[in-house]
């Protein structure tokens, strides 16, 4: 660890991405354009190890995701070992294909929170953003179950600018599934959703009202639901603490088994990352070049380097500086003193301006597979 932070805390949470796969093609999804096919993916032994050394190394809870985390005929055994070794465990998932025939056998193996995504509380709305017919009524019935089950229900809403005037519409529906958290996350521009940005972008006064509308929700709703709010980089005035910052609190597991500081971390050409195949969990996050790259403050330049919110934001995050400045270095130019800051807004303006029936580029393993209409399904392509 460098001198700026000579002690390293113990991570304490494990995204497991079990799999690319998944029915849904959203064109707002942070899954890398190069998706990791089946063949690659760890096997039920490795996530096992994997999850057990995560346990060791002092993580608390797991996000088992995706893709689709129920598409692998293991999941039931993965949450079971969760619980055997103590790990809180959170299924990320879309809640349909198969999801809804293995639930309970997931809440008996011990299965402690789930997180289930809506694209859109309007049926034909919904099935337009994700690219899946009949997907809905799929979500409804998943809910209804979860709750019956006892199981605690986050309602997870990616905002953009296809669903941001139902904002109000994901609140009640939150309340009338039984959910005891909805998170309201704005898009953040990494993977297809860097890909399909244009598409994506909402004007400056949709945002501003879509956040008004979840702070007068908060306050009528308080001991009911928590809202959780994820507001739009592009819009903000300071960067988050990418993941709580570098190599400090999280680690990413891929399908394959490379380990990474965030989920995009492998848009930053040059860093090496170690697999889970060849190296414990443990050595990954002390010695990793990747994690060492951007941990603590030592790497940081002017601005970050004397700014006193160093050891707040941590510098932001580190694959959106290069996606915009071209170094991953830079000062996060959402930042309000990054010299790039106002080409961001300027950025943003431009792109909400765009006509709102652009083209999606959807989530797809073969590349060649777009574009598609945004304003019909595309089908189901796993």
């Amino acid at each position: 660890m460098n001198a700026s932070a000579p002690e390293l805390p113990a991570p304490i949470g494990l995204l497991a991405e079990l799999t690319h796969r998944c029915q849904l093609r959203c064109p707002y999804c942070s899954n890398p354009l190069e998706l990791d096919k089946r063949s690659g993916e760890l096997d039920t032994a490795t996530w096992r190890r994997v999850l057990s050394e995560a346990a060791a190394l002092g993580v608390l809870h797991v996000h088992l995701s995706g893709g689709e985390p129920t598409i692998r005929t293991d999941i039931v055994e993965i949450i079971a070992h969760c619980a055997r070794t103590g790990l809180y465990s959170n299924l990320i998932t879309s809640g349909v294909g198969g999801a809804l025939e293995k639930l309970n056998a997931l809440a008996d193996a011990g299965l402690d929170h789930v997180q289930l995504s809506f694209q859109a509380v309007d049926k034909a709305n919904a099935e337009r953003i994700g690219g899946f017919v009949n997907a809905q009524a799929q979500k409804m019935a998943f809910a209804g179950r979860v709750t019956a089950l006892g199981l605690p229900l986050t309602l997870n809403a990616v905002i953009h600018r296809g669903n941001i005037d139902e904002v109000d519409r994901f609140i009640d529906l939150a309340v009338a599934l039984g959910a005891r958290r909805l998170e309201v996350a704005h898009t953040q521009y990494y993977g297809w959703a860097s890909m399909n940005r244009a598409a994506l972008m909402p004007t400056k006064a949709d945002v501003d009202r879509s956040i008004q509308i979840v702070e007068t929700a908060r306050k009528a709703l308080e001991g009911r639901l928590l809202i959780d709010l994820v507001v739009p980089d592009y819009y903000a005035t300071y960067p988050k603490a990418c993941v709580g910052g570098w190599g400090r609190r999280l680690i990413n597991v891929t399908p394959s088994g490379r380990v990474l500081p965030c989920h995009a971390a492998e848009t930053i050409q040059g860093l090496e990352f170690w697999s889970v195949r060849d190296r414990t969990l443990a050595d990954i996050w002390t010695s990793s070049p990747a994690f060492m790259a951007y941990r603590g403050t030592d790497w940081m330049l002017e601005p970050c380097r004397s700014c006193d919110r160093k050891e707040r934001d941590w510098g932001g995050c580190r694959c959106q500086a290069l996606a915009l400045t071209g170094d991953a270095s830079a000062t996060d130019p959402v930042c309000v003193y990054s010299p790039y800051h106002a080409r961001i807004k300027t950025l943003a303006a431009a792109e909400a301006s765009v006509n709102a029936k652009s083209t999606y580029v959807y989530r797809s393993f073969s590349l060649g597979d777009r574009p598609a209409s945004a304003g019909s399904p595309a089908g189901d392509v796993s």
